[in-house]
């Protein structure tokens, strides 16, 4: 998805009434606007710091732990039930906390494609069988840069979750250990390597290189992963943290809002049109996520939390300002429909038969698409509201 950018463009004029100078609509239109920008300020911050920060962290850390689960599995001696049930649960955790992330796929995310990365799917299980067939790939997985040499080669469709989820679960359960081959675990080492070099980088781009681990830094120096565009040489945090200054890609803070307010009418139009609704309606019945977990109804349910926590502000019950709170005293009603329709939405989803994928065609499913629906429209028009 791209960011979105949205431009407010100010025209005041000044009038002498008489003997003395008065305010003009104009006026009270630059003091509205600069109410405004201070009240959606500190929504910024708190979303910047404590939303998507907070959010990349634990994501980078998960994806760290994954892989350290999988290279433990790869292991000559290490292939025993502890290590596969570690390497699962990474997975989850991992995988969460991408979802959470799912309300805000612009900046680095969007810049540098890492969400068709590392979320593509369907899987491609016909060319993942041709890989596994070929003797020369597999012993370049198996190299000490198989990661890197993954991310150039393999293609989108075969990185990311849904390939390890591939090797490491079938009909909603981990697989068997005498199921899981051991160039299985080659391609999954060097694909989770690459997941987890993209997850750093994330946190990376936003946080700055200054602001991560010692060992994430020297991971992005080693793997010369790129964290900054041309268009812009500073963080994508210092870039939403200054908007409305000199040298920030945002005009205004407002602008800054309505990118964050887009991010989440996006993912909620794409959990219910696209996720959902595509094999709900027959138009792809394939396009299906998670199939092989059968994690997708939490997928959803996560992606709907990625927009209470943006619009909310924070992540882990780290709560603070927020565009709700700026909403709430333009427009109390649209406010409260807002959070109703959030928790609707996680509701209709649970409310979806187990699994999603052997029941998406269940009227519970359909109920799901609607109450996305209602919740995208209510999105836009508090998107309209800070566009007033």
């Amino acid at each position: 998805m791209q960011k979105f950018k949205l431009f407010y463009f100010l025209i005041t004029t000044a009038f002498v009434a008489s003997s003395f100078v008065a305010c003009d609509n104009s006026d009270d239109d630059d003091n509205s606007f600069e109410e405004k920008e201070n009240a959606l300020k500190p929504a910024v911050t708190q979303y910047v710091n404590n939303t998507v920060i907070a959010t990349y962290r634990s994501l980078a850390d998960a994806s760290i732990k994954l892989y350290e689960a999988i290279a433990a599995l790869k292991e000559p001696d290490g292939k025993t039930e502890a290590n596969l049930n570690a390497a699962v649960d990474a997975w989850f955790s991992s995988r969460k906390y991408w979802e959470l992330s799912e309300a805000f796929l612009f900046g680095p995310v969007s810049d540098f494609d890492i969400d068709p990365h590392i979320d593509t799917w369907p899987l491609d299980e016909k060319a993942l069988s041709d890989e596994m067939g070929n003797s020369g790939h597999i012993e370049s997985m198996n190299a000490e840069d198989g990661d890197i040499w993954a991310a150039g080669t393999l293609g989108f469709s075969l990185l990311g979750f849904h390939g390890i989820e591939y090797v490491l679960f079938k009909d909603g359960s981990h697989k068997n250990l005498t199921d899981i081959q051991d160039k299985e675990l080659i391609y999954i080492k060097a694909v989770a390597g690459d997941l987890r070099n993209q997850c750093v980088r994330l946190e990376a781009a936003w946080a700055g290189i200054d602001n991560v681990s010692e060992d994430k830094q020297a991971l992005i120096e080693e793997k010369e992963l790129k964290i900054l565009t041309s268009s812009s040489p500073i963080s994508y945090s210092e870039n939403m943290l200054t908007a409305g200054k000199a040298g920030s890609l945002y005009r205004t803070v407002t602008d800054a809002a309505v990118t964050i307010l887009e991010g989440c009418i996006n993912i909620s139009s794409e959990v219910g049109e696209i996720k959902i609704g595509n094999a709900h309606t027959k138009h792809d019945v394939n396009y299906i996520e998670s199939p092989y977990s059968f994690n997708s109804k939490t997928d959803f349910a996560d992606n709907i939390r990625s927009i209470a926590n943006a619009y909310l502000g924070g992540a882990d019950e780290n709560s603070g300002a927020s565009i709700s709170n700026y909403i709430k005293s333009v427009n109390t009603q649209l406010d409260g429909k807002i959070n109703a329709s959030i928790k609707n939405c996680i509701e209709k989803i649970g409310d979806i038969p187990s699994p999603f994928v052997q029941n998406y065609e269940s009227a519970e499913a359909g109920y799901a698409m609607e109450a996305c629906d209602e919740l995208t429209t209510l999105l836009t028009d508090a998107r309209n509201e800070l566009l007033k």
